[in-house]
């Protein structure tokens, strides 16, 4: 171990090699030996083993893993009960990961434990690649991960719409994107929430429609129901 970290166990397995898996081996690296394995290795010398497989491989992941080391998953959705009779946790990054290096620190982190040994290694996991941890109930996670599948995931499949509806080069929509996700964090919806749909300009709106019906028509129900709710957010803002 290079460097000294409370609670942090000294040998970690992290058990896949995909995005996540890969990106928290390196986060970790200066904090502990720790080695990448492949699904089904048992962790054998390891003091926690941490699961960064697809939620329905947790399980099995877990059973082969061999008694005695902390048994952790990266999973926002699912419960801790999968990683029985194993000492559990959990550390979920609220952070998208689409390379080795993510920007961890500042992000939240759902942490939970069966124990309250295996919670304080959750939340020293969090603190030392610069994670914000928060305790999460197994009840609220599918609430949870569905936010987080709105804010970063349905944003994605928004901003492909965006450019599907005006095709060409995505960096004149991304300063649009980025100043109001700032808007939005710094002073919440209501007051982030410009347009005309929020100056209630209808006969604007109704030719944006238009637009959408012409070049987009199988998205048309989801901008009626998407102006839907902005208009009732616009309404809440007044």
């Amino acid at each position: 171990m290079t460097l000294t970290s409370p609670s942090v166990p000294d040998r970690i397995a992290v058990i896949g090699a995909g995005r996540l898996g890969s990106a928290l081996s390196a986060a970790l690296q200066p904090f502990s030996e720790v080695r990448v394995e492949g699904r089904g290795a048992d962790g054998m010398g390891a003091e926690l083993v941490l699961l960064c497989v697809p939620d329905a491989e947790i399980a099995p992941a877990a059973a082969a893993v061999a008694p005695g080391p902390l048994v952790g998953h990266c999973s926002g959705s699912t419960g801790l009960d999968v990683l029985a009779p194993h000492e559990a946790l959990g550390l979920h990054p609220l952070m998208t990961v689409t390379d080795a290096a993510p920007p961890f620190g500042g992000a939240g982190a759902a942490v939970a434990g069966t124990t309250p040994r295996a919670l304080a290694v959750a939340h020293a996991l969090a603190a030392a690649i610069g994670l914000n941890a928060f305790e999460l109930r197994d009840a609220d996670r599918p609430a949870y991960h569905a936010a987080a599948s709105v804010a970063s995931n349905f944003l994605v499949t928004l901003e492909a719409w965006a450019e599907a509806l005006l095709p060409g080069d995505r960096g004149l929509l991304a300063p649009l994107v980025r100043a109001t996700v700032e808007n939005w964090a710094a002073h919440g919806p209501e007051r982030a929430l410009t347009g005309p749909i929020a100056r209630g300009d209808t006969a604007t709106v109704a030719r944006q429609r238009a637009a959408v019906a012409a070049r987009t028509p199988e998205r048309l129900a989801l901008w009626d129901h998407l102006a839907g709710a902005t208009s009732e957010l616009a309404g809440a803002a007044r």
